[in-house]
């Protein structure tokens, strides 16, 4: 028995089927397969049901997948006790980020080309998505730190936050706007959105959570007309007089065209975070660990409110 083996046999579990894991471990599928059914003949007993439609594991392998798994976590251990004796990093981190996080406060894409500089032997991966599903991934171990809008104030159990950004938010809107007829007008409280068409990011972003809430809490929902991830797309859209763009505003918005006015949200005041999301217990991989501790560094410190 080989720990490859043991690999490739979790592999085609989790793939559910040996075309799918082949593709992922860059392996023929016959290949794979003659693997598999040498791991079977060695321990005697079949570890896979396989069918036309989908492979799935017998009782047998059901009950040998922890062991598997747990041979293949503590082999990846030695390797990165390893690489830290040598002063070395290997393996792979993922980071989630929200469309849109940090706007110029961070250049993500410097920040990520500066650590693998640093780290070359490490394969680093960026994905976006909103930031609802990128915290079930966190908890889901899918992915190892992400920069996310909190869906709620606290972050649930099992993950930690820091918070990056704490922006007030406000409205953005064309000259000639109705909330603009009273030229001395400095702020806007909520319920004068109650029936206005709203411009704001999708939901599962920390700035449609924020908004939402504040709306239920004044007894009515928010009228979302139009739905961009880009912060910049809103302040397109509101030019043209689509609607009421709502957004951080104490931050110089990529693409904030000059015709645009911005007003803060009062009664209440309403207030938008990008926190860092990491596991509590610590990233489980040294990996994971660097690329934390490079981004407490890196990230700008959010002002007290």
């Amino acid at each position: 028995m080989e720990l490859r083996q043991l690999r490739y046999f979790v592999t085609v579990v989790e793939e559910g089927g040996f075309t799918r894991a082949a593709a992922r471990l860059h392996l023929t599928q016959p290949g794979l397969s003659a693997q598999i059914r040498q791991l079977e003949k060695e321990l005697g007993q079949p570890l896979l049901e396989r069918s036309s439609r989908s492979v799935t594991p017998t009782e047998v392998g059901r009950a040998v997948l922890p062991y598997a798994r747990a041979a293949l976590a503590a082999a990846d251990a030695v390797r990165h006790a390893v690489d830290e004796h040598a002063g070395l990093l290997r393996g792979r981190v993922t980071l989630g980020l929200v469309p849109g996080a940090t706007g110029h406060a961070f250049d993500v894409a410097s920040f990520l080309a500066d650590f693998h500089d640093a780290h070359p032997g490490l394969e680093i991966a960026l994905t976006e998505d909103a930031s609802d599903r990128m915290q079930a991934a966190l908890l889901a171990g899918e992915i190892d730190i992400a920069l996310l809008g909190p869906p709620g104030e606290e972050p649930p159990p099992g993950l930690s936050y820091r918070t990056v950004i704490d922006a007030p938010l406000g409205v953005a809107v064309a000259a000639g706007d109705p909330l603009l007829a009273d030229a001395d007008r400095t702020d806007v409280p909520l319920t004068d959105l109650r029936d206005r068409p709203l411009i704001c990011l999708p939901q599962g972003t920390g700035v449609r959570a924020a908004l939402e809430r504040a709306c239920a809490q004044a007894g009515f929902g928010p009228r979302v007309a139009f739905e961009a991830a880009a912060p910049h797309v809103l302040a397109q859209l509101a030019v043209r007089g689509l609607g009421v763009a709502v957004m951080p505003i104490d931050e110089e918005t990529p693409g904030m065209a000059a015709p645009l006015h911005t007003l803060p949200i009062v009664r209440p005041r309403i207030r938008a975070r990008i926190v860092l999301a990491w596991p509590a217990a610590g990233p489980a991989n040294p990996a994971a660990r660097a690329l934390l501790d490079r981004l407490h560094d890196a990230l700008p410190k959010a002002p007290t409110s």
